[in-house]
């Protein structure tokens, strides 16, 4: 409280009154408390606690107070004890009557003045008032004595402190001055008193969590650590508080972690100054997350369009109103209809309609973080407007409409969405419909620039568009019936073959093939397994040498060549099994008709074409069968198929232009090759087939 001002000064009884209860209190009061004076004066604390309100009254002349000064300074009462306090320092001397020329004069007695001294301290939360006793010599030369200083009054740091001093002087007797204590930035404080010893806080990111270390100054002291979201508007509630006597280490979850997380700590001790740290602001992590648990939700209310964000921290983002005719679709960015987001309640979109098509876009640092649209809603029937409806702007004043579409505005003139009927029909319909009221008008800007957003309906457009679509699908369907009603005995064959083909038991029905083989034991096996798997299948096989009339009646060459002619004619498939002799005799083949076109170059001539295969000897089959395939092949007539039964036999050059395949291991390609279908699925046959040809080749 402050000390009141005299009402008037007390009788001159007053002062021994006064000196005598002070004498009688025995200077209580706080111990720590102390006055100094300078040289030349004498004093003494009478009292460190007396009633605030009275001035002492003097007699006669006594002491003059000529200045007032005050000053910061620490009182301790031990190590790490101490608390701020004023030290109020006072200049006195003597009023005129004792400092007048006849002080020094023989006729003039020399006696000691005595003075009480009355301090005041009052702050907003203390009050406090002190007696002093001053004797100075009348004796002293000039009229200032010296300073009396008082140590001192407390206050908390960074308060103001009201300071007044009375005298009982009858000139000056009275002075005043406030002072603000200093806080902890005081260089002296930081050390002394315990409020400025703020423990520090040191954050270490992990995989799973971010451990808060707090490191404390004093040890005899307890520390509370709070975490907290911090927002805009003010602090966000209480947030989470833990204690502990000490340094401590607190674990933070990573979904916890976020920009606007805050952590604050102090000791528990009166009025305390606590350390403050906002780590993640700038992390780019914890936005993340933040954006993961923020919902943006959509409201229409009757013909007013809303929209609601809400995210445990502020988001320095906005709202962008955008036109998305489909769920897949890019979301067209509305013009002149985005708002920064402001709190955590309902915003307002103005003059906007609500459309099935209208969504918002949450938006920060050129990143669209959320997309909702009012079609996701519960109630998407309710809405007006159809889904493909086209979003028309009309920029104003002459100009005419345009279509927006990613991010341009296209004049409706070179529009070609609907893409039907003649140039310029779909701007004039288009046109019509805004102006007899069939388009929906979005928004219309207030600012006076005369900017308008209309919805228009395409469904009528497209209709007709399909409905000519079906129509020709129809069309053709009917003529496609009446081709095969037509055709009804070619159906039927068509029809047959697939029933033949390999959906049955037997999908190479219908085909045949001859098989050409070297005369050596492991050929001659393979061709018998080969040939017998491929019979249950449907397939006519004729595997040459074969033995019996025709070869000793013709002879290998002319026999060969008439099943080579006959298989020609009738589109059989020739399989030529490649064993390692029938490799060395392609070989040969492939040196003697090598040699034959040299000797040709040699003598100039072009002779006749040497058959290579004319000088095989007459036992030697499958060198008289090459005569036959080798010409035919690379003519490109005919279908050949090359069996190599040996990963190790390599395929003659002469022989590249058939498919070749490793027998019994690509025996699914080889079979597909017989079929002559790609679309047939022969696998299970293949297994039969590579079954019985790796028992024949093992023998």
């Amino acid at each position: 409280m402050r000390c009141p001002g005299p009402t008037g000064r007390a009788p001159g009884s007053l002062l021994p009154v006064l000196l005598v209860l002070l004498l009688a209190a025995g200077g209580r009061g706080a111990p720590r408390d102390a006055v100094i004076c300078s040289q030349g004066l004498a004093c003494r604390l009478l009292d460190a606690d007396v009633l605030c309100g009275m001035e002492p009254a003097a007699p006669g002349p006594g002491l003059e107070l000529l200045g007032l000064r005050l000053e910061p300074e620490l009182r301790c009462a031990g190590p790490g004890g101490c608390s701020a306090c004023l030290q109020a320092r006072l200049r006195l001397g003597l009023e005129p009557e004792h400092s007048g020329h006849d002080a020094g004069t023989a006729a003039s007695p020399r006696r000691d003045v005595a003075a009480l001294l009355l301090l005041s301290g009052h702050g907003y939360a203390s009050s406090r008032c002190v007696a002093v006793e001053v004797r100075a010599s009348s004796a002293l030369p000039g009229r200032r004595l010296g300073s009396v200083r008082f140590r001192c009054f407390e206050a908390p740091l960074g308060s103001e402190l009201h300071v007044t001093a009375y005298s009982g002087a009858r000139g000056r007797h009275r002075l005043s001055q406030r002072q603000r204590l200093p806080d902890c930035s005081w260089p002296t404080a930081r050390a002394a008193i315990p409020q400025c010893r703020v423990p520090r806080l040191q954050v270490s990111p992990g995989l799973t969590a971010v451990l808060v270390e707090v490191q404390v100054a004093t040890m005899e002291l307890n520390y509370t650590l709070r975490l907290y979201h911090n927002h805009s508007h003010g602090a966000g509630g209480s947030g989470r508080a833990v204690t502990a006597s000490g340094p401590m280490n607190y674990s933070v979850p990573l979904e916890e972690v976020l920009p606007c997380l805050c952590l604050q700590v102090w000791p528990e001790i009166q009025d305390p100054l606590r350390a403050t740290l906002c780590p993640f602001s700038h992390d780019a992590a914890a936005w993340e997350r933040l954006w993961e648990q923020t919902q943006l939700v959509l409201h229409d209310v009757g013909r007013t369009f809303t929209c609601s964000i809400s995210a445990p921290c502020d988001l320095p983002a906005e709202l962008v109103p955008c036109w998305s005719p489909a769920p897949t679709a890019p979301c067209q960015a509305l013009p002149g209809l985005q708002q920064p987001v402001t709190g955590q309640g309902p915003q307002e979109f103005q003059a906007l309609q609500p459309h099935p098509n209208l969504c918002v876009q949450a938006r920060s640092s050129g990143r669209v973080w959320l997309t909702q649209c009012l079609r996701d809603g519960e109630h998407p029937g309710v809405l007006p407007g159809y889904a493909d409806d086209i979003l028309l702007m009309e920029p104003g004043g002459n100009a005419s409409l345009c279509a927006l579409q990613r991010g341009n505005c296209t004049p409706l003139s070179s529009f070609t969405a609907v893409g039907a009927g003649r140039p310029g029909l779909l701007e004039q319909q288009l046109q019509e419909d805004v102006a007899s009221g069939q388009c929906m008008q979005l928004w219309r800007s207030e600012d006076g620039s005369g900017v308008t957003l209309w919805a228009c309906p395409m469904h009528k457009y497209t209709r007709a568009r399909w409905a000519l679509a079906w129509l020709g699908v129809l069309l053709c369907a009917a003529c496609i019936l009446l081709l095969l009603l037509l055709k009804k005995d070619d159906v039927k064959g068509w029809l047959k073959s697939l029933r033949a083909g390999c959906g049955s038991k037997a999908p190479l029905r219908g085909r045949r093939s001859l098989l050409l083989h070297a005369a050596e034991p492991v050929a001659e096996r393979a061709a018998c397994a080969l040939a017998a798997a491929l019979r249950p299948m449907g397939m006519a096989v004729v595997a040459a040498p074969g033995g019996g009339g025709g070869v000793a009646a013709w002879g290998p060459l002319p026999w060969l060549h008439a099943l080579h002619r006959r298989a020609l004619r009738g589109g059989d498939t020739i399989v030529l099994l490649l064993s390692p002799a029938a490799e060395a005799a392609a070989r040969r083949w492939e040196d003697a008709a090598r040699d034959a076109s040299r000797a040709g170059d040699a003598s100039g001539a072009p002779g006749a074409l040497h058959d290579p295969g004319n000088e095989a000897e007459p036992c030697e089959a499958f060198a008289a069968a090459l005569s036959c395939a080798i010409p035919a092949l690379s003519a490109g007539t005919g279908r050949y198929v090359v069996a190599r039964l040996d990963p190790t036999v390599s395929v003659p050059q002469v022989l590249r232009a058939a498919p070749a395949f490793v027998l019994p291991g690509e025996a699914a390609g080889f079979l597909q090759a017989l079929a002559g279908r790609r679309g047939c699925r022969l696998e299970r046959y293949a297994a039969a087939v590579s079954e019985r040809l790796r028992r024949a080749l093992r023998e």
